[in-house]
Parts: structure tokens; C-alpha cells; sequence
């Protein structure tokens, strides 16, 4: 068979999933003598590249490759996602392909007319025709690290692996490091995202639902605020509540919650407070009540007791695949961005969004100056007031809190000594790329803490361009949206043959459903990791559906789930 027959009977598979790959493909060069063609003893062609002596280098074993496939494929503990670096002959891929337990695949490659040779020299048909696989030809950086936030669901997947063709690697190191590394910080980051969601998943999906029935009151937009202060909850706030009142006149106020009960001990009331923690927990936060004129921006995964301290509170949508859907196809909500990981990054792009041109942030510490972690009157010192005793005084049980962090590092300068942690650190990073973004001048007030490096100043906004923040109109009922959500749920079809077979046959209103479910499925995973994808979905499915009937039937028993959660008291240390 000649290079042109395999050529176009692999590009005809190819382009049933990727066809726009499969256009660039064609008009590649397959004649430049990139790789060599050699007969392995079992009677494979295996791929072998050429240097420029003109030396052929095999990318597999010449004795049986097919078998060397196999075990490079059995040093795997399970099967899960695999992100192959180099396509090679494919044996590796194929091994692969035999397991039911391997979910999904990603093939990386660079230099397209190198990969176009490949293609000429032998059938990848049983690769290429696969649901479950992907070939990556000349992706850069942001091209393979959205590829791999958008495709891998570790909820549904399972685990992710990344093998190397090591010869392949040989002959383009720093191009193969730099997919490595990019690879590397995704998989960081859906770990980071997964544990998330797998602690806090079903309690964004019962939050949600309960919150839609507030969320349909017909609300006045917000005009555009020039000049806003934001507070934080760091311990410098202590230090800078005299330079707040001094500015209180002529600045709108924004606080964190976590910060909302140290201005209230200071009779300084905020016109506004923004809240984004769907725990139970932040409810301590507002002990102290709400003042009767300060607007409540929330989350729409935020508790429905937060919601209900607030005649009329702002809601709007952080990001969750839910409150997404629900912005999507019942009411638009305002977008705000909480990648940020806490309150204080949440609260910057909210004055952002207000149309701020300049946004003064105190009690921004993202460290622990002098050992301390919040600002007095916030609620960690209520709530361990309620616990002290002769034998667990004060100061120990703030200790304890500081040293449970993994790792500390003392750093001394401007004349402070503070603690620093990687998580604050990252936080902290967060917010200094963000600023950059901004149509505001971001201006952190110096404190005890680390300084916020912020860049330049930039220059006044543009007047008139900013939209007025609002909430547009719903489309029906709460309820009528809810029970109509609850049936496509029940109307979402069961897995059957594979993850990637399954996936690819939902229509976009499917795969939108599913997508809202995920949080939830992580968190029934952590408890039942052994689920199989199907089973997931099903129980994932069974959990919704209980949720929303118990909503909209309240006679048939209590809300589940309905208790605080005390553990990760100090999540909002992170943001301060």
C-alpha cells in the first residue's frame, strides 16, 4: 500500500472528530524525510527519526513493539485519562485503547509535517476512530492547557496519567518540557478546583436551588461608584479603622464579611458587603446583623441564611456550573469572577464591575503579621471566646490556628516581622495579576503585612462605558424554572458503552445539565470512590432530584445536609 492510502484513510477518521486538524493536515508535507521507515522482527513498521548525518533513530523496540506498548500501558495503576507526549506508531496508544477502564486520551505532537510523515506510513484508524482520543498537533501553551481544563472531569474520568515516547522527547526536549510543565499546572489546578468540589459540592447544588426562590425580586440597577474602599479582614485593619473614618464621607464602602463585624464594633457601617463562602459557617460573620441600609452582594451557592439577613440581597453568579445555568436559563446574574480562591479578590472585581475608578484596599495582609490572623471584633475571636478556658486560654487556641498550616516562613521587613504561607502567598499573586486587568487604579494602604506589588499607575477610566450592575428578568416562576430543571434531570440519559461515546452524543442542553451536576458528583466520589462513570452520573442524578423534590414537596422531610459545618473554620483566614 502506498503513503497516500494510509494518508487519506487516516485523515478520513480523523476528520469525524477533529476536522479542522484533518484541514491542516492536508496541507502538509509528507516528503521531507522527517522519519524513517523500519520492520520490526514481529513485522510492525515502526517510526524512526532522522538526524542530519542522515541516522535513523527507532521510537520503539525493534524486537516487539506491540509488546513494549503494552507494559509501558501496564505501569499504571488504573486507567482514567492518559495524556500520551509523542504519537510514535501508536502501540503505546492502542495498548491503551484494549483497556474498558481508560477513559479518555490525549496524543501530543509537534511539528505537523513530521506528524503528516506518520500518517503516511501506517493505518492509525483504530486510534483515530476511537471517541475516547485526541491528537494535539502544534498546540501551544494556552491551547493545551484549556484543552485540558475543558475536556478532564476527574469526577468522571477518574485519575490522569502522562506517558512519555522517550525517543520522541529526545529530539525536542524543550518544546516536550514546556507541554510538560503546561500540563503539570492544569492538572495542579483541577486538583486544587476538585478537592473544592468534593468537599463543598453538595452544598453549592442545595444553596443554589433554595437561593433561586429569593432571587426573582425585581431589583433596581446600581448606578456606577467612583470611589471605593474595600476591607479586608487582616489584622492591619485594626491599625487603618482611623484613616476609614477620616475617608468614610467620601468613599463607598465594601466590606468582606469576614471583615463586616470589626466595622460594626467600630460604628462604621458599610454601604455595602459582598459574601461568597457557601459554608454554613460564615453565617457568624453577620451575628451582628446587617445595618438596615447596607446592601448584601451574594453569591448564588452562598447559605440561604446569609440570603435571609438581608431584605433584598444582590445575588449574583461566582462561577459554579449551576448558578451558570441558572444565569443562562432562568434570570441573568452579574458574573463575578472568585477564582481568586477568597472573598477579598471576589470583592475587588465587584468594585470593578461598579464602574470604580479608584479602589483602596485595607486589611489586605495575605500573611500573619506578628502572628496574629485577623483583625479584632472579626468572628474567630467570638468563636474562640466561646470555647477559652484556664486550661486553653486564648492565645494557645490562636496558635493552634496559626500552626496548623503546613509550613510557615518568618520574613522581617519595614520594620514588621510576619508569617507567610504558600496559599497566601498564591492568593496574594492572584490579586496582583488581576489588578492588571482592571479598568480601576487598585491601591492596596500599606500595613503590617506583605505588600501588594500592583504596577503602574493607570490611566482614569473612560467615563460612559461602564454598564449599570443589575440582575435582568426572569423568564418564569422560581418554581416553575426549578420543576423544569428537575425534569430534564430525570430526562438525561443513562451512560451506556463509553465515557467519551456518551459525551459526544449529548446535544448542548445535555451536556449543560451534566456540567451543573459535576461539584456535586466530586463530592459523592470522595465518599464512594469505586463508581464507575455510569454509576456516578445515576447517583449524581438521584442526589438533584431528591434535593429539588424535598425543595418543592417540603411535607415529604427535612432538608438534608442542614447542620453547620465547623471544619475549615479558617478558610477565609486565606482571604482575610
Amino acid at each position: 500500500m502506498d503513503e497516500r492510502y494510509f494518508f487519506e484513510r487516516n485523515l478520513l477518521a480523523l476528520a469525524s472528530s477533529d476536522p479542522e486538524l484533518a484541514r491542516r493536515l492536508t496541507k502538509s508535507i509528507t516528503t521531507q524525510g522527517r522519519y524513517k521507515n523500519l520492520l520490526s522482527r514481529t513485522g510492525e513498521t515502526v517510526p524512526a527519526l532522522v538526524d542530519n548525518s542522515g541516522a535513523a533513530h527507532p521510537l520503539h523496540s525493534l524486537m516487539d513493539p506491540r509488546r513494549e506498548g503494552k507494559r509501558l500501558v501496564e505501569t499504571l495503576r488504573g486507567g482514567g485519562f492518559i495524556v500520551f507526549l509523542g504519537l510514535g506508531g501508536g502501540f503505546a496508544v492502542e495498548a491503551a485503547l484494549e483497556r474498558s477502564d481508560v477513559t479518555g486520551i490525549a496524543i501530543v505532537e509537534y511539528d505537523i509535517d513530521a506528524c503528516a510523515e506518520l500518517l503516511a506510513s501506517k493505518e492509525y484508524i483504530k486510534i483515530f476512530g476511537d471517541p475516547r482520543v485526541h491528537l494535539l498537533v502544534d498546540a501551544d501553551e494556552k491551547e493545551l492547557r484549556d484543552f485540558i481544563l475543558q475536556t478532564y472531569q476527574p469526577a468522571l474520568f477518574g485519575g490522569i496519567s502522562v506517558l512519555p515516547l522517550r525517543t520522541r522527547l529526545e529530539w525536542a526536549e524543550a518544546t516536550f518540557n514546556r507541554a510538560t510543565e503546561t500540563i503539570r499546572s492544569a492538572i495542579d489546578a483541577i486538583s486544587d478546583d476538585y478537592s473544592v468540589q468534593a468537599y463543598f459540592g453538595k452544598r453549592w447544588f442545595s444553596n443554589t436551588i433554595r437561593n433561586v426562590r429569593i432571587a426573582d425580586r425585581i431589583q433596581e440597577p446600581l448606578a456606577p461608584i467612583r470611589n471605593i474602599a474595600i476591607t479586608a479582614a487582616g489584622p492591619s485593619l485594626d491599625d487603618q479603622i482611623g484613616l476609614l473614618k477620616e475617608k468614610r464621607s467620601s468613599h463607598y464602602l465594601l466590606a468582606t464579611d469576614t471583615s463586616l463585624p470589626a466595622l460594626l464594633a467600630q460604628d462604621l457601617q458599610p454601604d455595602a458587603v459582598i459574601s461568597i463562602d457557601c459554608q454554613h459557617i460564615s453565617y457568624y460573620h453577620f451575628m451582628r446583623g446587617i445595618p438596615k441600609n447596607t446592601t448584601l452582594f451574594l453569591d448564588l451557592a452562598s447559605p440561604p441564611l446569609v440570603a435571609s439577613q438581608a431584605p433584598q440581597p444582590r445575588f449574583f453568579s461566582g462561577g459554579h456550573p449551576l448558578t451558570r445555568y441558572v444565569s443562562q436559563h432562568w434570570r441573568p446574574f452579574p458574573q463575578i469572577d472568585t477564582s481568586g480562591g477568597n472573598v477579598t479578590y471576589a470583592a475587588v472585581v465587584l468594585a470593578d464591575l461598579l464602574g470604580a475608578e479608584r479602589i483602596e484596599l485595607y486589611g489586605a495582609d495575605f500573611s500573619y503579621p506578628q502572628g496574629s490572623s485577623y483583625a479584632r471584633e472579626t468572628y474567630i475571636h467570638t468563636y474562640f471566646q466561646k470555647f477559652q478556658n484556664r486550661f486553653l486560654p486564648l492565645e494557645t487556641e490562636f496558635i493552634q490556628f496559626l500552626f496548623r498550616n503546613e509550613s510557615l516562613d518568618r520574613v522581617f521587613s519595614r520594620g514588621f516581622w510576619r508569617y507567610e504561607t504558600k496559599p497566601l502567598e498564591g492568593y496574594r499573586k492572584k490579586l496582583e495579576r488581576l489588578s492588571q486587568t482592571l479598568g480601576a487604579q487598585l491601591v492596596p494602604i500599606p500595613g503590617r503585612g506583605h505588600p501588594i506589588d500592583v504596577g503602574l499607575v493607570k490611566p482614569p477610566r473612560i467615563r460612559g462605558a461602564i454598564p449599570l450592575f443589575s440582575s435582568g428578568r426572569s423568564n418564569s416562576t422560581s418554581d416553575d424554572f426549578l420543576r423544569g430543571y428537575r425534569e430534564r434531570l430525570g430526562e438525561l440519559t443513562p451512560l451506556q458503552g463509553s465515557l467519551a461515546s456518551y459525551l459526544s452524543k449529548l446535544d448542548g442542553e445535555s451536556r449543560d445539565l451534566l456540567m451543573t451536576l459535576l461539584p456535586t458528583a466530586a463530592a459523592l466520589k470522595k465518599k464512594n470512590p469505586h463508581l464507575t462513570p455510569g454509576e456516578t452520573i445515576e447517583a449524581v442524578k438521584a442526589f438533584g432530584i431528591a434535593e429539588l423534590d424535598r425543595l418543592l414537596k417540603p411535607s415529604q422531610g427535612p432538608i438534608a445536609d442542614e447542620g453547620f459545618i465547623h471544619a475549615n473554620i479558617g478558610a477565609g483566614a486565606v482571604g482575610q
